[in-house]
Formats: C-alpha cells, sequence, structure tokens
C-alpha cells in the first residue's frame, strides 16, 4: 500500500502544479486587463504594474488552490481509468475510499497550510496591493456616511444623524437619545449640526427633552451652543468604514468586529466574512473529497472533463457560498450559518458520492 500511495502522490503533485500555475496566471490577466485601460490613462509605469502583480500574487494563489486541487485529483484518477489501472486496483480488492486516501489526507494538508499562509503572507500582500491600486489609479475612499447610528457608554447613549462629513468631522440633523442602564428614557437632545472639538461634540442650535417620570413632565430647553460630557463617540464610529476583513489578521478582525458590536454598528457581513475566512480554507478538503468521489468516471477527453468539472464545481460551490453570505447578511440566518453552510453541504455531497461511486 505504501508503494501505492507513494505512486498517487508522484503522479498528481507535477499536475497539481501545472495547473495551479495556470490558474495563477488567469487570475492575474484579468486583474491586469480590467484595469489596463485605467493605468494607461494615469501614465503608470510598468515597474509599478509588476509590483501590484506581485503584491496580488499570493491572493491568486489561494484562490487558485481550490480548483487546481479539483482538477489535479479529477485528471489524474480519469488518467488512470482511460488506461485500465482502476479495474485492476479495484479487482485486487482495494476500495476507491482506501485508494484515495493519501488523496484526502493531501487536501487536509493544503487546507491547513492555505489557512496559516493566508494569515502570515496573504493578509498584508493584499492589503499593500489594494493600497497600491488606489494609488496609482488616483482612487479617492469617501469616508463620509448618510443616516449613521452609533451607540456609545454601553447602549445608554444613541446618535442619529443624517450625514457626518468625514472631511469636516460634523454631524448634520443630529439626534440624541440618553437612556438609563435599564432602558428608560432620560432625555433627547436634537441639534441643527455638530462638531468635533477638544475630545467631544459640540452641538449648535440645539432642543434638549428631559422626560420626569415621577410625574410624566417633558421640560424642553433650547440653547444656541451645548456640550455635555458624555457626548464623545468618536468620530471613527460614525464613518464609512474603509476597513475589510480580507486585510486584516484575524486577531485584529475580531476586535474590530467587537468594536462594531459594542457601537450598534452593522457587523453581520464582516462577521460573516471574518467565518469565511476560515471555512474557505478548508475548501482544498471539500473539491479533493467530491473530485474524488467522481474519479474514475472520464474515459474520453479526460483533460476537457477534468476542467469542466473543476470549473462547475468550483462555481457552484461559490455560488452557494455567495447565497448563504447573503441571507446572512440580511439577517435570514446567522453569520456563522451563512459561512458553514456551504461546506457542510459539499461534504455531505462527497460523502454520498462516495457511497455510490465505482469500487
Amino acid at each position: 500500500m505504501k508503494t501505492l500511495f507513494s505512486m498517487v502522490i508522484r503522479a498528481i503533485v507535477p499536475v497539481f502544479l501545472v495547473a495551479l500555475l495556470f490558474f495563477v496566471l488567469i487570475l492575474q490577466l484579468v486583474d491586469l486587463f480590467a484595469n489596463l485601460w485605467r493605468y494607461v490613462e494615469n501614465d503608470v509605469p510598468f515597474s509599478q504594474i509588476g509590483m501590484v502583480a506581485l503584491y496580488y500574487l499570493p491572493k491568486c494563489i489561494i484562490f487558485s488552490l481550490p480548483i487546481a486541487s479539483l482538477f489535479s485529483v479529477a485528471f489524474t484518477l480519469g488518467t488512470y481509468q482511460a488506461n485500465n489501472e482502476l479495474i485492476a486496483l479495484f479487482g485486487s480488492g482495494i476500495s476507491l475510499a482506501k485508494f484515495t486516501l493519501p488523496l484526502l489526507l493531501l487536501g487536509v494538508l493544503l487546507s491547513l497550510g492555505s489557512f496559516v499562509f493566508e494569515d502570515q503572507v496573504v493578509i498584508d500582500t493584499y492589503r499593500q496591493k489594494n493600497e497600491l491600486s488606489r494609488r496609482l489609479l488616483r482612487e479617492n475612499r469617501s469616508l463620509s456616511r448618510s443616516r449613521p447610528t452609533v451607540m456609545d457608554h454601553n447602549n445608554t447613549v444613541i446618535y442619529h444623524a443624517e450625514y457626518f462629513n468625514n472631511n469636516n468631522q460634523t454631524l448634520s440633523d443630529l439626534t440624541i437619545v440618553e437612556r438609563s442602564d435599564g432602558g428608560r428614557m432620560i432625555r433627547r437632545v436634537d441639534a441643527d449640526w455638530a462638531e468635533w472639538l477638544d475630545q467631544s461634540w459640540t452641538l449648535h442650535d440645539v432642543r434638549i427633552f428631559t422626560w420626569i417620570h415621577e410625574t410624566g413632565e417633558v421640560l424642553q430647553e433650547n440653547r444656541t451652543v451645548y456640550r455635555d460630557e458624555r457626548f464623545t463617540a468618536p468620530p471613527d464610529n460614525f464613518r464609512k468604514s474603509d476597513k475589510e476583513v480580507e486585510e486584516m489578521p484575524l486577531a485584529e478582525a475580531k476586535q474590530w468586529i467587537n468594536s462594531l458590536i459594542r457601537s450598534g454598528l452593522p457587523y453581520r457581513e464582516i462577521l460573516t466574512n471574518y467565518y469565511k475566512r476560515f471555512s474557505f480554507s478548508l475548501t482544498p478538503f471539500i473539491v479533493v473529497l467530491i473530485s474524488a468521489a467522481l474519479g474514475g468516471r472520464f474515459k474520453k477527453n479526460i483533460l476537457l472533463m477534468s476542467l469542466l468539472t473543476s470549473l462547475s464545481v468550483s462555481v457552484l460551490y461559490y455560488v452557494f457560498q455567495m447565497i448563504t453570505a447573503i441571507m446572512a447578511n440580511h439577517g435570514y440566518i446567522t453569520p456563522l450559518a451563512g459561512a458553514w453552510t456551504p461546506f457542510l453541504f459539499f461534504t455531505f455531497l462527497g460523502v454520498i458520492l462516495f457511497k455510490f461511486s465505482r469500487s
């Protein structure tokens, strides 16, 4: 069996490496031609375009790893089938599951390696690629935000504004609601606009409504300018986020998500992407499992059929992942389910395919 396993690994590794290089090249060309006219328009030198491609290379490897794994397994087993080697193998009493065991172990190793590689290498290089691309293409990302809602002081102070101007650090049509720790409303403060000065918000043209719960009265007070030591939610909480989970290490991403939850900012999409970092790293194992279960079904046009199978399964997996992510972002399912449902479904599919595969 050791000799048999060694034969399988020696057969699949060259195919895997060639397939990986091929798909990396495809991704690099897609990114290049998508921005080629903008490079020309901004007179970007070839050396800088090369740096963008270099920074993008690790991300391309991560994207190409699953489909290259699927193709190499499908092609190798298809070749064995075309040469009638699988017939001899099954006739000797060796099952398909036992024969493909080293491939499944290889898929596990690729998954673990991709997880470490992404956190240690890809995160930093992909962030540098995006920053360099934005600078070369002169993309200005506005951090101003319409209708922000922010919670502060353990959700006892709630801010809502029509518009946050990041350049001037101002809020327009601001409403602040103060609540007790038990959730009872204490007062409401309306301001035409507010500006960030000396580490707190200075409110202009203010109307203050205070609830006297013992008597049920509402007291109103008008101020031209008003400051309060509790109104200290920093402008960072109001601006449009310029951070991407794909550009942050796991520890930093987790801290950022926790800060969003504490501030009452939208977090479902970001949390889903955070969980996808874990589930996506297991994609090589999933595709190897499915490809091994389908192995030996092609006797003719092995190269073409292996390529079509790889693309089809990969597209189905990514589309399913996109659908569950959208459902999680809109609250139909939890972020954890949005990230892990495709993995669980395709794992179950792979097991079923193995059960009914030729052996």
